[in-house]
């Protein structure tokens, strides 16, 4: 009876292994979809829309404070770059706040808050009398 609860903990264990491990590398995944009426554009590997800000410049983001909150950064320690995307194309930058952001072609990459489940596209030509967000393009 101890063996087969043994071998049930670590069974348990792999399980909680795998997952976490598949969870880690979808993180990291940065690939190409495409979507009518928007093209082609990025998304992480669990399917969300990555952005770009056309107030930033290459290296520098210009979204802080409040704009951060609508706008979560995009941040991954290595990206694996999929679908035609070379890894060298991303890069990492320190902000002024003190926290990390990843980069495509040197533009600052984001999330848009209000997109609730893969494939929401919501934030593509956002603006509050401004600058312009869009879809991170390839």
């Amino acid at each position: 009876m101890k063996r087969i609860g043994s071998l049930s903990v670590f069974t348990a264990m792999i399980v909680v292994l795998l997952v976490t491990g598949f969870a880690f590398a979808q993180d990291t995944i940065v690939k190409v979809v495409q979507k009518a009426g928007i093209g082609d554009y990025l998304i992480d590997g669990r399917g969300m829309t990555l952005y770009t800000f056309e107030k930033d410049t290459a290296g520098k983001s210009a979204c802080e404070g409040p704009c951060v909150e609508t706008w979560p950064l995009f941040y991954t320690k290595k990206v694996d770059a999929q679908g035609g995307l070379a890894a060298g194309d991303f890069r990492t930058i320190a902000r002024p706040d003190g926290k990390k952001q990843t980069t495509y072609k040197g533009m600052p990459l984001y999330y848009f808050a209000r997109d609730a489940k893969p494939g929401d596209t919501q934030g593509q030509g956002h603006s509050r009398r401004g600058p312009l967000w869009s879809v991170a393009r390839p």
